[in-house]
């Protein structure tokens, strides 16, 4: 996994201001990439400034169907997209494991 050294996906104002939302305390840990989201960052065209764009801008959070992971519902160039994370309580970081435009519901 790539290890990436900055903090918080969501600052506290956006955690405020998005629907009120109560957001989980690993918002604000540090984020690290696996080399699968790598690969999908390559094949679906985005980059990490375009991820971290998308996760400063999270329109809801839900719990993914694999337990302890969850979706950020987000957009990107105007699109909906789904950002896949998996909190690791012990490291204090928040592994994004993927992320792909949501083309219909």
């Amino acid at each position: 996994m790539h290890n990436v050294p900055y903090p918080a996906i969501i600052n506290l104002l956006t955690k405020t201001i998005v629907k009120n939302l109560s957001w989980p305390d690993w918002c604000d840990w540090e984020i690290e990439f696996t080399p699968h989201l790598l690969k999908r960052m390559e094949d679906r065209n985005f980059n990490e400034i375009d991820l971290r764009e998308m996760l400063y801008h999270p329109k809801n959070y839900k719990p993914d169907i694999v337990e302890g992971r969850w979706i950020i519902e987000t957009h990107h160039e105007r699109h909906p997209w789904e950002v896949i994370v998996e909190p690791d309580d012990y490291e204090k970081l928040l592994v994004i494991v993927t992320a792909y435009p949501v083309w219909s519901k």
